[in-house]
């Protein structure tokens, strides 16, 4: 498996239309801050954020100092030091010049930004008119990754590019726990043995990665069913798409638009090990009722580990 470090070298409705925590499940919701808006916590996690499809997707887990996807860049993506693409389409990535001059403004250090691999000189091209533009420096680290490619975000934390299904190349990303255990042979040896096997060079510890985020990013459900994506569904959080939760629009034209139904993941519900599952990207035609209403009547063993943000939806008939 390829691994990247950070010393690496620098709209929908067609797509509708066109073509750390303790708790199993753990979820909740309260109105904490100051502009009195809902505050999600999921497994301990807190997790902002706005999906509608084909206007914006950002979704940022702040104690993990990440976004998936910019979106239109919401003024609170901005703090995020890393940030993970995965996709071109532009209600996932429209925002993207504007987070990098927004950092370069408040004199932030140049963010991280990991993109597939087939878009990343498209993106270099895109930062580089802007810089033609506005004679700006943009400063950032842009880092292309393929499926299956690893990159270190940190010492007991990095990211891995999975496969999904779009219309367009697209890729979801899951994020690790990295920790260091000392191997079986070793246990119990006096502290000075073990740093005296350890200054010779001799490896002493097992590398443990466990996956804690998933995020699919827009994706046909087949996802789910490829071998390779095991980890997706056991990672603690699952963020996944779910555009359709009704039958207003069938199954077979979902998968047309490159989108997940909610029928599809019922379906598929014994395959999901994850601990809640958060699901975003509902289209702008459902309402605020739909979506929760959907959300509530589904079936064991989805039920009670399932949440949806449903940020910028109300009830009234787009």
């Amino acid at each position: 498996m390829a691994t990247r470090n950070k010393n690496s070298s620098s709209t929908e409705e067609k797509h509708e239309g066109e073509g750390e925590g303790e708790g199993e499940g753990e979820v909740s919701v309260s109105k904490r801050n100051k502009d009195d808006k809902k505050e999600m916590f999921i497994e301990s996690y807190k997790v902002e954020g706005l999906s509608i499809a084909g206007h914006e997707t950002c979704i940022i887990f702040p104690s993990l100092n990440l976004a998936f996807d910019i979106g239109r860049c919401p003024d609170r993506a901005i703090s995020q030091d890393f940030l993970f693409i995965s996709h071109a389409h532009m209600d996932h990535i429209g925002g993207l010049p504007m987070y990098v001059a927004t950092r370069g403004l408040y004199r932030m250090k140049p963010p991280t930004i990991i993109v597939p691999t087939c878009v990343k000189e498209n993106v270099e091209e895109l930062f580089n008119v802007h810089r033609r533009m506005d004679h700006s420096e943009l400063n950032h680290n842009l880092i292309g990754l393929d499926v299956g490619e690893e990159y270190c975000l940190r010492k007991d934390l990095k990211v891995k590019a999975f496969k999904t299904y779009h219309v367009i190349p697209s890729q979801g990303y899951i994020v690790y726990y990295v920790k260091q255990k000392l191997k079986q042979e070793y246990l119990g040896l006096p502290g000075p043995e073990i740093k005296k096997l350890k200054s010779s060079g001799t490896e002493i510890t097992n590398t443990i990665s466990t996956p804690e985020v998933a995020f699919t990013g827009d994706t046909m459900s087949d996802f789910i069913v490829d071998e390779s994506n095991i980890d997706v569904l056991r990672a603690r959080i699952l963020v996944m798409e779910s555009t359709y939760v009704d039958n207003s629009t069938t199954v077979e034209q979902a998968r047309d638009y490159g989108h997940t139904h909610l029928s599809e993941i019922v379906n598929y519900a014994d395959k999901f090990e994850n601990k809640a599952i958060l699901l975003i990207h509902f289209s702008a035609r459902h309402t605020l009722d739909e979506i929760q209403g959907a959300v509530s009547a589904l079936p064991p063993p989805l039920a009670g580990r399932v949440s949806a943000l449903t940020e910028g939806f109300n009830n009234r008939r787009n």
